[in-house]
């Protein structure tokens, strides 16, 4: 399984470009991938999301940077040493299909992902449901509540630094998987936050 983030320049896989990518080999930790793009020439960029990631329209636009597409093929190449490329994160259906239209953009035709994937949120969801708790519902919006900050907190970890980096993000996706499915500690990172359910 992967753990994956990716921070983008907006939430449409076909109007908006990757900007990073984070990625943790969960059969291996120590197997890790970061890298920066530019966005895609007329991708669509959105203020709000670049608040989110932290980067500047500047950053994201500098030519010294690779190309989306460039991302797109070394993120899949590392990809090629994982004994199980699913896909696993919080709302991973959004990192898969940007990825996905990515990989179109880039000339891929053989994208090494599947469909499927493991999300983080419904994990989350069921282990308290399992444990006898009310998984938190937003009064206002009616839906649900457990955003990845308060998985996070429920896992006994902090939450996420701010802005979102992807590397960070995938190592707290894949944290919280550990302790979720498996009640282990996988990163050292977390070494120090005691897994709450187990104390």
């Amino acid at each position: 399984m992967i753990a994956i983030d990716v921070e983008a320049s907006g939430i449409g896989p076909d109007t908006h470009s990757i900007v990073s990518v984070g990625a943790i080999d969960m059969d291996q930790p120590s197997r890790q991938f970061y890298e920066e793009c530019r966005v895609w020439e007329g991708a669509h960029i959105n203020d709000e999301a670049l608040a989110v990631n932290g980067f500047s329209k500047e950053e994201i636009t500098d030519p010294g940077k690779q190309s989306e597409a460039d991302l797109a093929h070394k993120f899949a190449a590392w990809a090629e040493a994982s004994a199980d490329r699913t896909l696993a994160g919080q709302n991973v259906s959004f990192d898969r299909d940007i990825l996905e239209a990515a990989a179109r953009r880039a000339g891929h035709t053989e994208w090494p992902f599947a469909h499927r994937t493991i999300d983080v949120h419904s994990l989350a969801w069921m282990h308290q449901v399992k444990r006898g708790l009310t998984p938190p519902v937003d009064p206002e919006k009616k839906r649900s509540a457990l955003n990845l900050d308060a998985i996070l907190l429920y896992c006994g970890i902090p939450e996420e630094p701010k802005p979102h980096n992807a590397l960070t993000g995938a190592k707290c996706h894949a944290e919280t998987i550990s302790r979720l499915l498996y009640d282990k500690k996988l990163l050292p990172e977390f070494e120090q936050f005691e897994i709450p359910w187990l104390s």
